[in-house]
């Protein structure tokens, strides 16, 4: 076949599917290679040329742009199947760069990593960096640029340092000395790029360097596949795939590339749609699929048969109708058409969110510590921004236990308070800080005491507690916080046997300041047990004065943008009602898709929003509250209007 009949193959393919109305593929323009708010790319599409697999492919999903593999496992592409599979994209109107993976061998299912105190492995990196530059002006490092390996070259290089500082100073090394420094040697235009994995939380371990490595490279990559989270390592909440994004923009601005999701450990075909929107929600510049197969491969439904009959937002049966109505009556679901409508609909209307904006959150570089709560409290609606600095310029600041890593972490707590602005700290980060100085702003001490409790109440000051809907009766175990009556307040209690335990503490420092403990369960899925009446509770404080709000179940999270626009996205498997509170003077939202408007709903007699006696440092705030409807795996974007 040539050139010219290839081309009008793939065009005929891809007029017919657009004229069938293959649900939603995107537009003409998109097609010729242009999403309106993002690109769409393939990694690893095949190191030759190859007419009838392209065709297949672009038959399934608009592509914008492939990664050419250079080297993985220690096979290496020629430099003539790099130039001929090069020029092929190329003719094919896609841009191109050059892609690696170094992993030396898999074993049992465990990833093995070169050795980087070996000279062979180091000679062998080398050569593979320079004859990608000499092939391609960029090149991405898939997220395999990390140390495993203990051997006896690397006990001895070790020394007396430990393997966390060991590793991470030998892969700034490698960084410099094997990738980007050999790179720029045989082309010095060309751009490195580092892609890290979804396991943020334990990179340092391994040598990757959040800290450095931005630096080092000419740009980042996201890791933003979170798969499900019950069946894999590290149980990655969905809302880590547009956390983690925000998290790696605040880490260096402008220079994260997108976000990188594929199609493993998937129990229902729904979460590979919510991977994909959920990234380009974060406002990721570039959409990547890993492997051919994230396109052309066979997709199957998966256990969703709750809600296979409602219209969600990735409608699996209608996709499925639509191909069989089709001419093509051999036509299957794959995940390229899942790819294809799942972004096609949130790129008709992400072009009119604003910046993304959330609680701000402390985590400093190389920090461990409540690994991925943060993660958790977006699936309880508390939008989450990350950054890897203080960040002195917020009214409240969020601390869990990873900013124990921050030497001054005291002291910046201290300034803050002294500034008259509020800090939450986890219980995490109280234990981590007890006797390090913490005591020096409130008496209040974490303990080795647990309690197990279904019940609640919310209060402020002296008097009676208000008992909070029992929407859940499910045991929560919780550590127990002592603290001093009148010197600190119990907001949120945890009621055991009729006795209270404090859930969310207030403490004054300096004449505005102040200091919240909130307690967080020893296992952070048990979040998800707690009655919403109890997160709310939490929710009037940290989130007082915040431009949008969330009530409700948990597994539904916020998305917020800076100018009066939000989404609103459930992960469960069953309808429910949400309540989304804004301004006061606001008077409906308006939903950026159907345009359908919601109207705002007669404020309650109790203007205290949830706190039982309307009492307290946020008793006062006056919110528009609107009901919403959202269907199972579904979301929905809005704008509020006066």
């Amino acid at each position: 076949m040539s050139l010219k009949q290839l081309v009008a193959l793939v065009t005929r393919r891809i007029t017919l599917a657009a004229t069938l109305g293959l649900l939603s593929l995107p537009s003409a323009s998109c097609m010729a290679g242009h999403y309106t708010n993002f690109i769409v790319s393939v990694y690893g599409v095949g190191r030759g040329a190859n007419p009838d697999r392209w065709a297949n492919m672009t038959n399934q999903l608009p592509i914008d742009k492939v990664y050419i593999e250079v080297q993985r496992d220690r096979n290496m592409a020629s430099d003539e199947n790099l130039e001929s599979a090069k020029k092929f994209y190329l003719d094919m109107g896609v841009k191109v760069a050059g892609g690696m993976a170094l992993s030396a061998s898999t074993a049992g299912g465990q990833f093995v990593s070169f050795c980087y105190t070996d000279p062979a492995d180091r000679e062998f990196i080398k050569g593979a960096a320079q004859r990608a530059a000499r092939h391609f002006d960029e090149v991405i490092q898939d997220d395999f640029f990390f140390v495993t390996t203990k051997y006896d070259s690397d006990i001895a290089a070790k020394g007396n340092r430990t393997w966390t500082q060991f590793r991470l100073d030998l892969m700034r090394d490698a960084a410099r000395n094997l990738l980007v420094g050999p790179a720029r040697e045989v082309n010095p235009k060309v751009k490195m790029v580092i892609k890290f994995p979804n396991w943020y939380e334990h990179f340092q371990g391994l040598g990757y360097d959040l800290e450095q490595e931005p630096k080092i490279f000419d740009g980042i990559f996201t890791g933003a596949e979170t798969r499900d989270p019950n069946i894999t390592d590290q149980n990655l909440q969905a809302y880590e795939s547009y956390l983690i994004i925000r998290y790696f923009e605040n880490i260096a601005p402008g220079r994260n590339g997108g976000g990188w999701v594929d199609t493993g450990s998937l129990r229902y075909s729904d979460r590979f749609a919510e991977q994909l929107v959920d990234t380009v929600f974060a406002k990721a510049p570039e959409m990547l699929l890993f492997g051919g197969g994230s396109v052309t491969g066979q997709a199957r439904a998966g256990d969703r048969a709750a809600w296979q009959e409602q219209h969600t937002s990735f409608d699996f049966n209608a996709l499925q109708q639509s191909l069989q109505s089709a001419a093509d009556s051999n036509a299957v679901v794959t995940w390229g058409r899942i790819a294809g409508d799942a972004l096609t609909k949130a790129d008709a209307f992400l072009g009119k969110m604003g910046n993304p904006i959330g609680v701000q959150c402390y985590k400093p570089f190389q920090s461990t510590g409540e690994d991925f709560l943060h993660d958790y409290l977006g699936m309880i609606g508390i939008p989450i921004d990350l950054y890897p600095y203080f960040p002195t310029n917020a009214s409240l600041v969020l601390l869990t236990e990873c900013a124990k890593f921050d030497p001054e972490i005291v002291g910046k707590i201290k300034a803050q308070l002294l500034a008259g602005k509020s800090v939450v700290i986890t219980s995490g980060l109280l234990r981590a800080l007890q006797d390090k100085g913490i005591e020096e702003i409130a008496e209040i001490q974490y303990s080795d005491h647990k309690v197990l409790a279904h019940e609640y109440s919310s209060l402020y000051g002296s008097g009676n507690g208000t008992a909070l809907a029992a929407e859940k009766e499910q045991d929560v175990l919780f550590p127990e916080i002592f603290f001093l009556t009148n010197d600190s307040w119990a907001l949120l209690r945890a009621m055991a046997n009729g006795r209270g335990y404090p859930l969310l503490l207030l403490n004054h420092y300096g004449r505005e300041g102040r200091f919240y403990v909130w307690t967080i369960p020893e296992n952070f899925d048990d979040l998800y047990r707690m009655p919403p009446s109890a997160i709310s509770t939490v929710k009037n404080y940290l989130m007082a004065g915040f431009p949008f709000r969330l009530d409700g179940p948990d597994h539904v999270a916020l998305f917020a943008y800076d100018n009066h626009t939000c989404i609103v996205e459930s992960y469960l498997p069953a309808a429910c009602d949400v309540k989304v509170s804004t301004a006061p003077e606001f008077t409906q939202l308006r939903d950026l898709v159907t345009g359908a408007v919601t109207p705002v709903q007669p404020p309650p007699a109790d203007s205290g929003f949830g706190r039982g006696r309307g009492r307290g440092p946020q008793a006062g705030e006056r919110r528009a509250a609107f009901n919403i409807h959202l269907l199972p795996h579904s979301y929905s974007a809005f704008i509020a209007e006066k």
